[in-house]
């Protein structure tokens, strides 16, 4: 089976920033922003309960420079899908995206996440409510299996399920879960990476955008991937290590960044710190954000110090942020050559 959706591209996912919870919030997304344009990014799963009972503007409220931007939804009940996918639809998303692979056990116990890796149909009623209910591509961020089950049989399903009902793309994490006797952080690393099985997958696809996720950690990495499948997505490296969202737009785009450096984005960065603030936002929640700028740079460690000590203090704003900033590469001169090129 073969389709194409004209709403969703090839080149849309060609890099994305995966969806991790309490770290893809909107002001981290706001500093990504500003280290690229292109990289699509995501927020936080939220779950059809919480967006259809609590508080929207709090969950789904983004601003538009955030865009291109995809909200991920935790759910397992179509008619619950479809109504949350309707509210999201008034937020102005770029694409809804069903989580189909979170292990941990609040996701289990809510009877969606990874476990729906076990039943297709289900998720394939799931697409199929979402699209009925919204004109926004749908897409599916899926494992390629969980526990016993076999990779291919399990994903080529989930896949073909999917499609079926609609599905404009898939995400794969080219790991299974292991439900049983792993942690959430133990099964983003301990199970094997199965790279060849999702370029099988875009074989047997082709004209549906699939992108892959899992242990990419450089763009090195990234573009040997792409080689392969039409996107990326990049979770724990583009977050510890920010400043690899500045060399996005121009290796992978081949366009330039938003600004000439991270420094550079940084301060411009501040202007946003100081609206949120004058809105009640307390320093800390942005600038926590912020540690894993300049990574392996001189004074990046004096620079995380700074931030860490000085913006949880009373008083803190954004000129904490501009003398942390003075730190970077501010070392001796004869201790240069110890450090890792800039």
């Amino acid at each position: 089976m073969v389709l194409t959706s004209p709403l969703i591209q090839p080149d849309d996912l060609r890099f994305c920033v995966a969806p991790m919870m309490e770290w893809t919030d909107r002001h981290y997304r706001a500093l990504a922003r500003l280290h690229s344009r292109r990289a699509r990014l995501y927020t936080e799963m939220v779950t059809t309960a919480a967006i259809i009972h609590g508080d929207r503007e709090r969950l789904l409220g983004h601003e538009a420079s955030e865009h291109p931007l995809a909200v991920q939804l935790g759910g397992s009940d179509p008619a619950d899908l479809a109504r949350a996918a309707r509210i999201c639809a008034e937020y102005s998303y770029a694409e809804i995206n069903l989580n189909v692979g979170c292990p941990s056990d609040r996701v289990q116990n809510g009877a969606f996440g990874a476990c729906l890796m076990r039943e297709p149909l289900l998720v394939a009623q799931c697409v199929g409510a979402m699209k009925e209910a919204v004109d926004l591509p749908v897409t599916v961020k899926c494992r390629i299996g969980v526990d016993e089950q076999e990779s291919r049989e399990a994903l080529f399903a989930l896949v073909h399920a999917s499609v079926a009902a609609g599905a404009d793309a898939m995400v794969v994490h080219a790991r299974k879960a292991w439900l049983k006797g792993l942690s959430p952080k133990e099964n983003r690393d301990i199970p094997p990476l199965d790279y060849p099985l999702v370029h099988e997958l875009k074989r047997e696809f082709p004209t549906l955008p699939i992108a892959i996720n899992g242990g990419v950690d450089t763009l090195d990495s990234a573009r040997e991937q792409l080689a392969h499948v039409d996107g990326v997505m990049v979770g724990r490296a583009a977050y510890h290590n920010m400043s690899m969202l500045q060399e996005v737009d121009p290796q992978i785009f081949g366009e330039p960044a938003p600004f000439e450096s991270s420094r550079a984005a940084t301060l411009a960065f501040l202007s946003y710190i100081e609206r949120k603030m004058s809105q009640g936002v307390r320093l800390a929640d942005m600038t926590r954000h912020m540690l894993g700028l300049f990574a392996g740079r001189p004074g990046a460690r004096a620079f995380r110090r700074h931030l860490a000590t000085y913006a949880v203090r009373p008083g803190a704003d954004a000129r904490t942020v501009e003398e942390a900033l003075m730190l970077v590469d501010r070392v001796p001169v004869a201790q240069r050559d110890d450090c890792l090129p800039t």
